[in-house]
C-alpha cells in the first residue's frame, strides 16, 4: 500500500524557489502571494516586515537599507537550504533597500508547502535565516539625533 507521502504533490517541488530579490521599488504582496501558489499546496504562510516608527524606546524618523553585492546569492543559499530541510512546493523572498518610511514594507517572504504547519515551519525558518545570514544592513536616525547601525537586517 502506497503511503500519503507517495503522491508527488507531498514532494518538494522541482522548481520551488519562484522569486528571489534585492530591490529599492516599492514590494508588493500581491506579487509574492502570486508567486507561491500552488495546486498541490494546502498552506501558504506569509511574512511581511514594515518599518515601525520606533525602536529599542527612541522614535524613529527615518531608516535606510543597504547590501552588500553578495546578498542575492546569499538569499538564494538560504532558499535552498529552507527547500532542503522542507516540503517547499514554491518560495518567494524579497528584501528592500534605499530610504524608507515608517509603514513601508521591507521583506516580504511565502512558502507553500502541502501542510499548514511545514508552511509555517518554513516561512519562519526563511525569514529568520535571512535576517541573521543574509548581508543586508539597516541604518536608523532617531528623533534625538543619534544613528545606529544594524547588520544582517
Amino acid at each position: 500500500m502506497a503511503s500519503m507521502n507517495d503522491h508527488p504533490g507531498e514532494q518538494a517541488a522541482q522548481e520551488p524557489i519562484k522569486l528571489l530579490a534585492i530591490r529599492e521599488t516599492a514590494l508588493s504582496l500581491d506579487e509574492v502571494f502570486r508567486a507561491v501558489g500552488d495546486d498541490a499546496s494546502g498552506g501558504t504562510a506569509l511574512f511581511v516586515g514594515t518599518v515601525r516608527n520606533h525602536d529599542g524606546g527612541a522614535d524613529v524618523d527615518a531608516l535606510g537599507y543597504s547590501c552588500h553585492p553578495s546578498a542575492e546569492a546569499e538569499m538564494r543559499r538560504v532558499a535552498e537550504k529552507v527547500v532542503a530541510e522542507y516540503p517547499v512546493r514554491a518560495l518567494a523572498a524579497v528584501h528592500r533597500v534605499g530610504d524608507l518610511r515608517v509603514g513601508d514594507l521591507a521583506v516580504v517572504v511565502a512558502v507553500s508547502c502541502p501542510h499548514r504547519g511545514e508552511a509555517f515551519e518554513a516561512c519562519r525558518k526563511l525569514i529568520d535565516d535571512l535576517k541573521h545570514e543574509v548581508p543586508i544592513w539597516k541604518h536608523q536616525t532617531f528623533s534625538d539625533g543619534t544613528e545606529e547601525w544594524v547588520g544582517a537586517c
